[in-house]
């Protein structure tokens, strides 16, 4: 089964981002954009994973969820990763997000299954491109430079199933497997509807 953990933003962000980008999908048709139903924020990818891997994965993601707060975050700005994925940014509690990742990934590994060990840098991937490169998405970055979500809180994350689509142009399809609320007080002093900051 081929599984990711995932935080998905909230429809009123879903909706603000889809608002953004309807003269930009108009403009660049051509990019394989993806589907709001389907935008997620990736918190680590676990690949193919066996089933008799999964009943402790779970056990341990639970785990990893209990030791974290909830998070204050926003979707802010764009860019792009290399010459061919388009993506949105976010910014609030990322020392959190990124703790919580680490723990996600963490997790995976201590149910046997290998995760790749690199920076973590969350996002939302919105379109890639075929090999047109850089040129295309540059100035589509620049367009949605200024976008801003209202701020949300991310209350838990998800073990996501990912099957493949079959055939040119099918897109994958996601199913949430498991999820688990954040469970860990935050700190004296700060409050839970705090907005999300840069």
């Amino acid at each position: 089964m081929r599984l990711f953990v995932a935080v998905w933003p909230p429809p009123g962000a879903v909706d603000e981002l889809m608002r953004a980008l309807a003269e930009v999908r108009i403009a660049v048709p051509q990019l394989r954009w993806t589907i709001p139903e389907q935008w997620h924020l990736t918190l680590a990818f676990l690949g193919e994973v066996a089933d008799d891997r999964r009943p402790e994965l779970e056990r341990r993601l639970a785990r990893a969820a209990a030791r974290h707060h909830p998070l204050a975050l926003r979707l802010s700005g764009a860019g792009q990763f290399g010459n061919r994925v388009l993506v949105v940014k976010l910014c609030g509690d990322l020392p959190a997000m990124k703790r919580l990742a680490a723990s996600a990934g963490a997790a995976a590994r201590r149910a046997g299954i290998s995760v790749p060990d690199r920076p973590y840098r969350p996002h939302l991937t919105l379109a890639r491109t075929g090999t047109t490169g850089a040129d295309q998405l540059r100035p589509l970055a620049a367009r949605l430079a200024a976008f801003e979500s209202s701020p949300w809180t991310a209350a838990g994350f998800d073990l996501v199933q990912s099957r493949l689509g079959r055939g040119p142009g099918r897109r994958a399809e996601y199913r949430t497997v498991a999820s688990w609320p954040l469970h860990r007080p935050r700190p004296s002093g700060e409050a839970r509807d705090r907005p999300a900051t840069s």
